[in-house]
């Protein structure tokens, strides 16, 4: 197990890095000569038509709706080998990430609400300084190298899991409009058809994969948000093969889509949401309460959620401290989980995505996502850097 949470913190370290490099080159289109190439790029139309279905949608969409799709396919298949296999499975591995994580979405949450009250407009993006990108904290976290016991990552990734699985459940319930009854009877065939596959033992992870396809469109036509029919599809996908021990079918298309996923499908995201044109910023615009309620939320909110319930657990003796770490790791971690860039971005998609904003209400909330994952990024490296033990000592 130990050798698999290894496994799994190098890649995403090296997917936080590449990550990183895509943000950065989106935010160099979008303040260069290149700024009208990039804004056709993302524009550019795609359209796929089967005799009567269409779906047309401009090309950062595709990525939003549907590459996003395999991201949270992904999410899913982690949650469910966690929950069943992993360190998840045991109780008192839990109660420590799961509080950390209701800590870390609640008081975010709380500080954006208490900024941006009597705003119906701004209210919309009340869940975006709620998440945390773990592949930047982990990419962050690792380059401390063997510093940083294990069980610190163990702690991140756990959290980070609970951190996905409550932005599951908010963007099912609080960002979903317009149900159309058709597609949604069809996505619960669907549904029906995956819950037989598995219980009949069928271990074909292409034909699991068809029928997630016909849910994903027809999610993407029923005002659910497309990207939940990845999480569906995972649910179903057979832990192991009774007729083959060694086999998981979960478990090699989980590493099979790690690095299409950190390598690809994050980057690509970040990179046509990340554009953000700086030549009109100014204070006024980083002082509006949407853009400084997220920035609040993600550098101040996160790490006293997250440590404040932490230290009561431990001190109650409902939870300990994890191996080998001290409080002052436990706090530069939880400062880490403010970088809530990848995911932050895509709920304010979801949050604003359909806003029609007035001239006197301009505000970009692209601008708090970068500033608090920014300064939660900065800020929690030079924590731990300064609380983590010498190699040596």
């Amino acid at each position: 197990m130990q050798a698999t949470i290894k496994n799994f913190v190098r890649l995403e370290s090296a997917g936080g890095i590449v990550l990183m490099a895509a943000a950065a080159l989106a935010l160099l289109a979008a303040n260069t000569g290149a700024a009208g190439l990039y804004a056709h790029f993302i524009d550019t139309p795609v359209e796929v038509r089967v005799g009567a279905l269409q779906i047309a949608k401009p090309l950062f969409l595709w990525v939003n709706d549907g590459l996003m799709a395999i991201f949270f396919f992904l999410v899913g298949l982690e949650l469910k080998r966690e929950f069943m296999e992993g360190e998840l499975s045991r109780p008192a591995n839990v109660l420590l990430p799961a509080l950390g994580a209701v800590g870390g979405m609640a008081v975010p949450v709380a500080f954006f609400v208490f900024m941006n009250r009597g705003d119906a407009v701004a209210m919309q993006g009340w869940a975006i300084p709620a998440a945390t990108d773990i592949a930047f904290a982990l990419g962050i976290l690792t380059l401390l190298g063997s510093r940083v016991p294990v069980s610190l990552k163990v702690f991140l990734v756990s959290l980070a899991i609970f951190d996905d699985l409550g932005a599951i459940v908010i963007i099912a319930i609080f960002y979903s409009a317009n149900l159309s009854a058709g597609a949604l009877t069809i996505a619960l065939v669907c549904l029906t058809a995956l819950a037989l596959m598995n219980r009949r033992g069928v271990m074909s992870v292409s034909s699991y994969v068809l029928v997630g396809v016909i849910m994903w469109i027809a999610v993407l036509k029923s005002g659910v948000h497309a990207t939940l029919a990845g999480v569906a599809l995972a649910a179903f996908i057979p832990m192991r093969d009774p007729d083959n021990e060694g086999y998981s079918p979960l478990r090699e298309l989980e590493h099979d889509l790690h690095q299409v996923v950190a390598f690809g499908v994050l980057p690509l995201f970040a990179f046509v949401n990340a554009g953000i044109d700086l030549g009109g910023v100014s204070i006024e615009s980083l002082m509006h309460p949407v853009p400084l309620g997220i920035a609040a939320g993600l550098f101040v909110g996160k790490q006293l959620g997250i440590f404040v319930l932490c230290f009561i657990a431990i001190k109650l003796g409902l939870a300990r401290l994890p191996d080998r770490a001290s409080w002052g790791g436990l706090y530069g971690v939880s400062i880490l989980c403010g970088v809530g860039f990848t995911m932050s971005l895509f709920v304010g998609s979801l949050a604003f995505e359909n806003t029609v904003i007035s001239p006197d209400m301009i505000f970009d909330e692209r601008l708090g996502i970068i500033l608090g994952s920014l300064l939660s990024g900065i800020m929690g490296y030079i924590v731990l850097h300064l609380t983590l033990p010498k190699i040596g000592e």
